[in-house]
């Protein structure tokens, strides 16, 4: 199916949501340390219920690590920073979603790495700074979803 791959995720509670997502979607969960908590964290369970020990999570300990074991070709980046809107995107099965940490998103480092075409942005006011990580990683996952008739 298609891959969330969460780059050095911070608040709980928004990778257990994002677990709970990947399950009832068929995603896989790919997380990129280190994390701002530990993995067994209350919040993390709490906002993943019994989800989380139905998702099927891989941990890599840094991006060249994730990069190395899954490769880059179907690899987008989610990122304020895209010119390209996601809904303009035809996704393919296996591809992934690059999110950045909650309070910074991607940095440049890691967005260099892409072409831009392969930097998607959700659309947002312009006074806007960011959509909740949980909430963006809903959108890419159910729209790549919708365009594979939900199969």
């Amino acid at each position: 199916m298609f891959n969330v791959v969460l780059f050095e995720p911070e608040i709980p509670p928004n990778t257990g949501n994002i677990m709970r997502l990947c399950t009832n979607t068929g995603a896989k969960l790919h997380l990129i340390h280190p994390l701002g908590f530990k993995i067994k964290a209350k919040e993390l369970r709490r906002a993943g219920l019994d989800y989380i020990d139905w998702s099927t999570v891989c941990h890599y300990k840094n991006f060249d690590d994730y990069i190395d074991k899954n490769g880059f070709k179907s690899l987008y980046a989610i990122s304020t920073k895209g010119k390209k809107y996601y809904s303009d995107c035809i996704f393919k099965k296996n591809d992934s979603f690059l999110f950045g940490p909650e309070t910074r998103g991607l940095p440049k480092k890691i967005l260099d790495k892409f072409k831009p075409n392969r930097i998607l942005k959700i659309p947002m006011m312009k006074a806007s700074r960011s959509l909740n990580l949980s909430n963006a990683a809903s959108i890419i996952i159910y729209e790549s979803w919708r365009q594979k008739k939900f199969e």
